[in-house]
């Protein structure tokens, strides 16, 4: 589509770009060195549709071990 110049007429979504009057926070794990388990976790939550409906499956993992510690379908 990108060589034909094609694109397609739907909007795009704007996700990215900050409202003027919303603070910036700063990243504190920029110059963090992540080196044992347990020290930083993260988390990720996603839609999942099924027969019967939708489930959100969520997943924390450990950055050091990147392992999965928890996960749950909710």
């Amino acid at each position: 589509m990108a060589k034909m110049g094609l694109e397609a007429i739907y909007k795009r979504p704007r996700t990215s770009q900050p409202h003027s009057q919303h603070p910036v926070y700063p990243y504190l794990l920029r110059k963090m060195v992540i080196d044992r388990p347990n020290q930083v976790w993260c988390a990720d939550i996603t839609f999942v549709p099924i027969k019967n409906g939708f489930l959100y499956l969520v997943a924390i993992m450990d950055w050091a071990t990147r392992k999965v510690r928890k996960r749950c379908a909710v």
